[in-house]
């Protein structure tokens, strides 16, 4: 089975239908999003849909923290990520709202657990962004013994970390298109990227690629019209900064 897991997806229609279009044409069997499926972006509404519909057949969903802002913004705006929440919630429907907020911030399916961002504390949303943190999660999320990988995205950025022969953590930042063997006998963390707001200065889109029965992962890229999601975040009237920083992919 070929799993393929998305995250941050943040409302970029045109970064999420090349990644699932990706996927399909790579042997994706089942999809996982894991989380921020609006914030930033232009077409929260579509993204939704679309996600609604992968549910409806089967996917795997977690809530991200731009999905629980989505659904109660802020009385006062003191972040960057805050400053999209209540337009988003104007333009999500009553049963589009329901769906976020019902999300859960974890998910386990036999030896793998989904999340957001750390598995330590899923609903503080902290950053997985280097072995201290991945460390912390791990931990956490071998609190479950049948636990090998935890999947994950919020930072933006693709690396795979794994406890080596001792106890130390050893972080590896992957190659796009290559299968990374995964077995299970070690434990892994992976933080699979952005999907519709890479912060790498490449603006192609990331998710990953799981293959449960020979045990490889692979990050991808993507290549899509970033120019037209730039555009639409334009024309919404939304800040021009989130539009700039999908040009430049950071």
């Amino acid at each position: 089975m070929k799993l393929a897991l998305l995250s941050d997806i943040h409302a970029n229609i045109q970064a999420f239908d090349a990644c699932l279009t990706h996927a399909s044409e790579h042997g994706a069997q089942q999809f996982a999003l894991l989380g921020d499926l609006v914030g930033y972006g232009a077409d929260p509404v579509a993204v939704v849909a679309r996600a609604q519909a992968l549910a409806a057949q089967g996917a795997l969903l977690v809530k991200g923290n731009h999905d629980a802002l989505a659904v109660r913004p802020p009385a006062v705006v003191q972040t960057v990520g805050d400053s999209t929440a209540a337009w988003t919630h104007a333009q999500l429907d009553d049963g589009q709202r329901s769906f976020l907020d019902q999300l859960p911030l974890t998910l386990q399916r036999q030896s793998m657990l989904l999340v957001h961002a750390s598995a330590d504390g899923p609903a503080l949303w902290r950053y997985v962004a280097d072995e201290r943190a991945a460390g912390a999660s791990m931990e956490a999320a071998s609190l479950v013994p049948e636990v090998r990988y935890v999947f994950g995205g919020h930072v933006h950025r693709q690396t795979l970390y794994y406890r080596g022969a001792g106890a130390s953590l050893m972080k590896f930042v992957p190659t796009p298109g290559v299968a990374l063997p995964v077995p299970r006998h070690r434990h892994w963390l992976a933080t699979i990227g952005s999907v519709g707001q890479p912060r790498d200065r490449n603006p192609q889109a990331m998710y990953a690629l799981f293959d449960a029965e020979k045990l490889q992962l692979t990050f991808q890229r993507v290549v899509y019209d970033h120019h037209a999601a730039a555009v639409a975040i334009r024309q919404a009237a939304l800040p021009a900064y989130f539009a700039d920083r999908l040009e430049l992919g950071r």
